[in-house]
């Protein structure tokens, strides 16, 4: 998979994307990620990347000129994307469709944000992270770069990591234990310890459904099955850690 990113910070970029998984998938060429600088489709002697906005008000906005002569220079993958706060909410569905893809790109906004002629005539749709806003772009570039290329089959060392997790069937994902079995007096679950797989199987189910009812119920978008009804009486929360 390859992965361009269009940025006026660049080494924001460079310690995240060298490091863990990621930056091992770029050593053994699982991943192709290319930061380009967009200082570097400047014309003048300050490498301006922004300017004040049209009809007033605070802050600076990117201009279009050095982003439409990097994208159509470097000819990166599509879709490209930019990273904005009016855009659609990036989601673990999301990142599946990303990932099956052979690649894609983004770009990054800064300061007030991006001329919207970029939006609206260079890329192909926006993404936002979250309901909150960012310095600039570059942190949620990181987060979508993670979220989608763990998904690519090579990048993660056990390929199971990516199917039993947090909203991969609508669900969260059951809570994780580890040894000790008893730390500072609290126990682990003991179906945990039993070798009974399938009754783990179920537990784990369970608990991913309460830890869902309980969280974020608007992820089922349904009513609970009379088998699901039926998992939570066999694992009553007030009885998860017998």
């Amino acid at each position: 998979m390859r992965v361009d990113v269009f940025s006026a910070v660049p080494a924001y970029l460079e310690g995240p994307l060298g490091a863990a998984l990621l930056g091992r998938a770029r050593v053994l060429g699982t991943v192709d990620v290319r930061v380009h600088d967009l200082r570097g489709w400047t014309t003048d002697r300050h490498r301006s990347v922004d300017d004040s906005p049209l009809g007033g008000g605070p802050g600076m906005v990117l201009m279009p000129e050095p982003i439409f002569r990097a994208v159509e220079e470097v000819s990166p993958p599509r879709p490209l994307l930019l990273l904005s706060a009016v855009g659609r909410p990036f989601d673990q569905r999301r990142a599946r469709e990303l990932a099956a893809d052979d690649g894609f790109s983004l770009v990054c906004g800064r300061y007030e944000g991006v001329d919207e002629r970029v939006a609206k005539h260079l890329c192909d749709g926006e993404l936002s992270v979250g309901d909150f806003v960012l310095a600039g772009g570059e942190a949620a570039a990181l987060v979508v770069i993670e979220a989608v290329t763990r998904l690519v089959p090579g990048v993660m060392g056990n390929e199971c990591s990516g199917v039993e997790e947090s909203f991969t069937a609508g669900m969260l994902e059951y809570p994780q234990y580890t040894r000790p079995a008893e730390f500072r007096g609290s126990s682990v679950p003991a179906v945990l310890l039993s070798g009974d797989h399938a009754r783990i199987a179920r537990w784990r189910r369970a608990q991913a459904l309460r830890r869902t009812l309980e969280r974020r119920p608007d992820l089922l978008r349904r009513d609970l099955t009379g088998d699901e009804h039926a998992l939570l009486d066999e694992f009553p929360a007030e009885h998860d850690d017998r």
